[in-house]
């Protein structure tokens, strides 16, 4: 990595310099410097298949699916090209956000979340989510709780008084990193909750402050915290909201879900609608975005 990061610097008219280092960069996991470097080595050289691959590979693993098909529309469809070119079109066709798509996003978010989330955003979802608690769960603490995409650990700090045990679990390294230096946590995972709801610890409470909104299909992880919860327990959420049936996927890339499609995927896994409401949880532009807050609890 130095090497290359020192040849690319003393050579910086250099193509296969600013590939080698954008290599090095993709290799070290280094996303936003790699897919930077990729792009540089392609403004010095236009015509640069390598580059122009692995630009391809790179966005791939940012789950930026259109971008890696326009870098891989220029290169002839060979048995390396033909590959990558299927899983860009299958990734495109996926129910949800891709994990790396929502990894990359937050760790370059990660720096000034708090404040962009909420000074220019006015994010509320863990308040939403606190007084949708206090009506279905009047007086109830010492609990273990779950917070689903964790993030910065805004959630955290609206629970931990209700929390015998808080966990929590984000895609993203470097917001986990900002929510460890909070304090609030007992412990703290890197990875995707939907494999992260593996069954094997219960809880009393789970919480998904604007997570789901990542998620097209939400079958597996209803399915999954179905089973992660005690027959007492809740999971509360908040969406953005959809107008008559399904899901769709809005401009900003965030999912939209349907009150129909919300109650009839919590009856298909074993859940009872506890709460339902609609709220505001975050503001796009100036404008409110709606949405629903809602509290599922194990059927009988």
């Amino acid at each position: 990595m130095a090497a290359a990061r020192e040849a690319a610097a003393l050579n910086p008219r250099s193509a296969p310099l600013a590939l080698a280092h954008g290599e090095a960069l993709l290799r070290a996991g280094q996303l936003p410097g790699a897919i930077a470097e990729l792009q540089r080595a392609l403004r010095l050289d236009y015509t640069s298949a390598d580059a122009r691959f692995v630009l391809g590979c790179a966005w791939l693993e940012a789950g930026e699916p259109e971008k890696a098909l326009e870098s891989f529309s220029h290169l002839e469809e060979d048995e390396a090209v033909a590959p990558k070119i299927a899983e860009a079109r299958a990734m495109k066709d996926r129910p949800r956000s891709d994990a790396g798509y929502v990894r990359h996003l937050f760790d370059q978010f990660s720096a000034d979340y708090d404040e962009r989330m909420i000074g220019q955003l006015g994010y509320r979802a863990p308040q939403i989510l606190r007084a949708l608690f206090d009506l279905i769960m009047p007086g109830r603490d010492r609990l273990a709780v779950l917070d689903l995409g964790c993030g910065t650990g805004l959630t955290g700090v609206v629970f931990r008084d209700v929390a015998a045990r808080l966990d929590g679990i984000d895609l993203s390294q470097a917001m986990v990193e900002k929510a460890r230096a909070r304090n609030l946590y007992d412990r703290l995972l890197v990875g995707d909750i939907e494999s992260a709801l593996d069954g094997t610890t219960q809880y009393d409470l789970l919480l998904a402050a604007d997570t789901l909104v990542y998620l097209g299909d939400l079958e597996t992880v209803f399915d999954r915290a179905r089973h992660n919860l005690h027959d007492s327990g809740f999971f509360l959420f908040t969406v953005e909201s959809k107008q008559g049936e399904g899901f769709e996927l809005g401009p900003k890339r965030r999912w939209r879900h349907s009150e129909a499609y919300l109650r009839e995927q919590a009856a298909k896994v074993g859940f009872d609608v506890a709460g339902f409401m609609a709220a505001v949880p975050r503001h796009e532009a100036n404008q409110p975005v709606e949405g629903f807050a809602v509290a599922l609890l194990p059927g009988s």
